[in-house]
């Protein structure tokens, strides 16, 4: 299994609200439903905006895919998601510490360490996201950058993981391990981290949305939106909300959980 870990484009494609709306329409007329799905990255404590996301989570009615870094997590941060059923937990890495070689791109989990001393530490995270929230975590792997190794990818099955999930265009699902990436990144991470802009963002939902109608790419792996709780600033929050409300909404879209998601094809 191959992973293709992609980073948003420099110049994604631009799109509107209409736009999305129109798309979903055709999903209707065509009389089918468009799934989505929700990963926020780089939880570790209760915070205010941590709070606010669980809220927006229940306001919407969209589940929330928390992705826990585990050598960090604190205690606290179990019983801050006692009263939110939505949302799960995903393992991102294990520490989201950089081991790569400049110039080289950022990877914690890429191939400048043996694959075994990486799957290693990946085995360690597990054991104290199982101690901190039993069933609510499942054995999904979120790499931190978006970025793994072929190597550690393989060794995933063996070490207990059955799900991952990256950036970008959809990874091989086999048998053993379910790849469901995300697609929809709002910040933009090269130039402060402010809102990427709605045009931007929208035009990334709509032309995967457009790829799944058109065969282009896998209908069955839902379009993903992607958050950071911890660096969103306000037209962040603002479209993230509105993007949330809108799909959610629609009669031909529908926001499965993470736990119906990520079931190795051979065990579905």
């Amino acid at each position: 299994m191959t992973v293709t870990a992609t980073a948003p484009s420099d110049s994604p494609p631009r799109a509107g609200w209409d736009a999305l709306d129109a798309e979903l329409d055709a999903w209707a007329a065509a009389g089918r439903t468009a799934s989505f799905w929700w990963r926020d990255d780089d939880a570790v404590e209760p915070t205010p905006e941590l709070a606010r996301m669980i809220a927006l989570s229940g306001e919407t009615g969209a589940p929330l895919a928390l992705a826990v870094i585990p050598a960090h997590a604190k205690d606290s941060l179990a019983p801050a998601l006692d009263t939110a059923p939505a949302v799960a937990v995903l393992q991102h890495g294990w520490s989201h510490r950089d081991h790569a070689v400049p110039p080289a791109k950022k990877a914690e989990l890429g191939a400048d360490r043996p694959a075994a001393a990486v799957l290693a530490e990946l085995a360690e995270g597990w054991r104290v996201l199982d101690r901190l929230f039993g069933p609510r975590a499942l054995p999904v792997l979120v790499p931190p950058w978006n970025r793994i190794a072929p190597g550690v990818t393989a060794g995933l099955p063996d070490a207990g993981f059955t799900g991952l999930s990256v950036f970008g265009p959809k990874c091989v699902s086999t048998v053993n391990m379910m790849c469901v990436n995300t697609h929809i990144d709002p910040v933009a991470w090269k130039d402060g981290k402010r809102f990427l802009g709605e045009p931007e963002s929208l035009g990334m939902a709509v032309a995967h949305l457009r790829a799944r109608r058109l065969g282009q790419a896998d209908e069955g792996e839902p379009t993903g939106l992607l958050t950071h709780h911890l660096v969103m600033d306000g037209e962040t929050w603002a479209f993230t909300a509105r993007f949330l409300t809108v799909t959610r909404r629609h009669p031909a879209a529908r926001w499965p959980g993470a736990d119906a998601l990520f079931v190795a094809e051979g065990a579905r």
